[in-house]
């Protein structure tokens, strides 16, 4: 059985990448070269089910394009979109940080005091002077300041992130 406090999180799936039922894994973590037989983890109706890479190859400098054994088409590959994707603590040579920075709020949802719910966190922006955080927003990126006093409490166990956002913000 798989155990939740022996996994990691490295990142999370995007969106299927052609018709073959590759997806697009957003991550920081180059892992899979470190075993012969690569698995991730996703959970599947609150279980954390080992799904096997058939392969793999990068694409860009955050994004590896992922086949998983068994998900062959682009409606077997949108099942896994948003989803967090987890490897297991004994695979990796290298344990991971605890910290791993503004990174670590991948996937989490930002919900703010007066507008709710505003969207999940697809990626963050480390490139420039202001990290920002890329948030889905009504079918449309937009991107969020992490200063410190537009974010509030994180609830790690929700992967919810409060926050109080400038008027207009969405609507640029």
């Amino acid at each position: 059985m798989i155990r939740k406090e022996d996994l990691f999180q490295i990142g999370q799936f995007a969106k299927p990448h052609g018709i073959k039922g590759e997806l697009s894994l957003v991550t920081d973590y180059e892992v899979f070269d470190e075993t012969d037989n690569p698995c991730v983890v996703c959970e599947m109706d609150g279980i954390p089910v080992p799904f096997y890479i058939e392969n793999y190859r990068p694409k860009g400098r955050s994004v590896i394009l992922v086949k998983l054994e068994q998900v062959d088409d682009v409606a077997a590959a949108k099942s896994f979109v948003n989803r967090p994707v987890y490897y297991p603590l004994a695979a990796m040579k290298k344990r991971p940080e605890k910290d791993a920075g503004w990174r670590q709020y991948r996937g989490y949802i930002l919900e703010d005091g007066r507008k709710g719910e505003i969207g999940r966190v697809t990626d963050v922006d480390e490139t420039t002077l202001n990290v920002l955080f890329r948030v889905n927003y009504c079918g449309k990126e937009i991107l969020v300041p992490v200063a410190g006093e537009l974010i509030g409490a994180v609830d790690r166990t929700e992967k919810r992130i409060a926050v109080s956002l400038p008027d207009g913000l969405l609507d640029l």
